[in-house]
């Protein structure tokens, strides 16, 4: 489902901070190499992430979901000289091209690339986080939630993406796919959680924006 008008599209694009050569020249190898290149974060709502992490400004990063790196190059522009980023992948096919991007950009001193299942790593995480992007698998939105709660600094963020999926979430049915499913359940209980403050927003495919109270 496209959400906007393709001319709407453009103007927002048009009117938001370019890519970095290098975000470009992977956006094009992704779309080139890579099975669904639509995982990928892409211009807007890569610069959106690059933004909050600007405004956060976090000591600490996790990411459930590599993918090929792009949004992990994203979130950190946004952290100090001191920060590190943690991603987690459970893909070890793109591990790689991953590397080979990281290398070439100003952060690969500051990001720790984990493959493995992230159900399994992040109970071993000793770090505490300002900020927690979650882009994996959807039927573990939920159980990453909890993974990651008490691991998250007061005040700090948790970021789920493709909250929306492609309109699924709204089709009225009485019976959705599983993903679809594990989405809706994941919304409606932060929506629950008096322990966070919460907008979704319809950036792309929607990204639901926690803030730990």
């Amino acid at each position: 489902m496209e959400f906007l008008d393709p001319a709407l599209d453009r103007f927002i694009a048009n009117n938001t901070e370019d890519e970095s050569p290098l975000l470009q020249d992977l956006n094009r190898e992704t779309y080139a190499k890579v099975l669904q290149p639509r995982m990928l974060s892409g211009h807007l709502q890569g610069r959106v992430l690059s933004m909050l992490s600007h405004m956060i400004r976090p000591m600490n990063i996790l990411e459930i979901g590599t993918y090929t790196g792009y949004s992990a190059l994203c979130l950190a522009e946004g952290m100090p000289k001191q920060g590190k980023l943690i991603t987690i992948d459970i893909n070890e096919e793109l591990e790689k091209m991953v590397r080979h991007y990281f290398e070439k950009s100003d952060f690969n001193s500051l990001i720790d690339y984990k493959i493995g299942n992230a159900m399994e790593i992040i109970p071993s995480l000793n770090e505490k986080f300002d900020l927690v992007f979650i882009d994996a698998d959807k039927n573990n939105y939920s159980n990453y939630y909890d993974l990651v709660f008490d691991k998250v600094n007061t005040g700090g963020y948790i970021i789920a993406d493709n909250v929306l999926w492609s309109g699924k979430v709204a089709e009225n049915t009485t019976k959705h796919d599983k993903d679809t499913q594990a989405i809706i359940d994941f919304c409606l209980k932060v929506q629950q959680d008096e322990r966070v403050q919460n907008v979704l927003f319809p950036i792309r495919d929607g990204l639901l924006v926690c803030r730990k109270k």
